[in-house]
């Protein structure tokens, strides 16, 4: 090479040792840019609510919260209500435990146009085996009509009345509660999601051992 280029020998040295750093240079480039195997990812699932709770030192998953309590102990994870009326899709439909009417609407597809909901509280909590009659009459049970005046007994409802569905007015016709305890009652299951039993009425402020004596037959859950 020297003799044909007419290089000195200080040039081919430097040139050998430029080809040899372009040479480790690709070479680099070209281990870096290599495909290498990518590890899935594991995957953790959740362990199911109320796994274990109470009874490992409380390393279990705590329940959901806004779960009602079933019979024996165990918590409900949904409802079923049955949506009739003026929807969109009316029938029976599950829903998370705590739901309020306003989630029945949407399960249901909706109020149809033109219905009056006014009268409605979208705001009340639902409970499991409830009838929501949209733009209708009221399901059995949840009117309360008096007896007729003058036969000489106290008025009161001839059919038993809904704790979990009755307004206050239809809760005000029940014998011993003006309107102040029907609102009592009204709160109440608000708060606590209905009534599961009749019982549960005791708890009401206002409602002692005897007015519970004569209401218990004139009411249902």
């Amino acid at each position: 090479m020297q003799a044909r280029c007419g290089l000195e020998r200080r040039s081919v040295v430097a040139l050998s040792a430029l080809l040899a750093l372009a040479l480790v240079l690709a070479v680099q480039h070209f281990w870096t840019g290599r495909t290498q195997p990518v590890r899935a990812p594991e995957v953790v699932r959740a362990a199911p609510a109320g796994q274990g709770g109470g009874l490992d030192g409380g390393k279990g998953v705590a329940a959901a919260p806004g779960s009602f309590g079933q019979a024996g102990g165990t918590a409900a994870s949904e409802i079923v209500v049955d949506v009739g009326g003026k929807v969109r899709d009316p029938g029976v439909h599950r829903l998370p435990a705590g739901s309020r009417v306003e989630d029945a609407l949407k399960a249901a597809g909706g109020v149809r146009p033109g219905t009056k909901t006014g009268g409605l509280n979208r705001a009340r909590f639902l409970v499991d085996g409830e009838q929501l009659v949209i733009g209708g009459p009221a399901p059995a049970g949840a009117a309360a009509p008096a007896a007729p005046a003058g036969t000489g007994t106290a008025a009161g409802p001839t059919t038993p009345v809904s704790l979990s569905t009755a307004t206050v007015d239809q809760l005000d016709t029940l014998p011993g509660v003006g309107p102040v305890l029907a609102q009592h009652i009204v709160d109440y299951r608000t708060r606590n999601g209905g009534f599961r039993s009749v019982d549960e009425l005791r708890e009401v402020n206002g409602i002692g051992d005897r007015r519970f004596a004569d209401l218990r037959d004139l009411v249902r859950p």
